[in-house]
C-alpha cells in the first residue's frame, strides 16, 4: 500500500452510528403564535434531537440514561441535547417555526402516519392499517422509517 492511499483511508471519518429513537413526535413541528407560518424561518430539529429533549426533560432521565436508551455515549447525547436546547431558544427568541424532520436514527419498530386523521400507528404482522378512518385508507399511511 502506498503512503498517500494509506493517508487517505486513515483520514475517512468513522460511520456514524445511527441513534434510537422509540416513538416519533405527535406532530410534525411546533410555530410561534401571531406569525402566519408561511412569513416565519424555520429551524429544522432532527428526530434524534427530539428524542434527547424528550428524554431528559420530558421523561427526567439522567444524560447516562438516556444516552443508554438511544445507544450513544454520554458526550454524543450531551452534544445532541445541547442541538436541540440551541434550536428552541433561536426559535423562541426569533419568532421561527420549529420543523421536525431527518437526522442519523431508527424507530424501535416500524412507524406509520395516517394522511387523513395523523394517528401513529406501529408496524403490525399484517400490515399496517388505521383503525380510525376506512379499511381503504392504507395507501394513506406514510412509513415514518424512511
Amino acid at each position: 500500500m502506498s503512503s498517500l492511499s494509506l493517508y487517505k483511508v486513515l483520514e475517512m471519518p468513522r460511520p456514524k452510528k445511527k441513534r434510537k429513537v422509540n416513538y416519533p413526535p405527535k406532530m410534525l413541528g411546533f410555530k410561534p403564535f401571531g406569525i402566519r407560518f408561511r412569513d416565519a424561518e424555520h429551524v429544522i430539529m432532527q428526530f434524534e434531537e427530539y428524542e434527547a429533549l424528550k428524554l431528559v426533560v420530558y421523561d427526567n432521565l439522567s444524560q447516562d440514561e438516556a444516552a443508554e436508551k438511544m445507544e450513544v455515549s454520554r458526550p454524543t447525547l450531551t452534544r445532541i441535547y445541547n442541538s436541540a436546547l440551541k434550536k428552541i431558544g433561536q426559535g423562541f427568541v426569533e419568532g421561527k417555526s420549529i420543523l421536525i424532520e431527518g437526522g442519523d436514527f431508527e424507530f424501535e419498530e416500524d412507524w406509520y402516519k395516517c394522511k387523513t386523521c395523523f394517528k401513529l400507528t406501529a408496524g403490525k404482522d399484517n400490515g399496517p392499517k388505521c383503525d380510525d378512518c376506512p379499511p381503504s385508507n392504507t395507501e394513506d399511511l406514510v412509513n415514518l422509517n424512511v
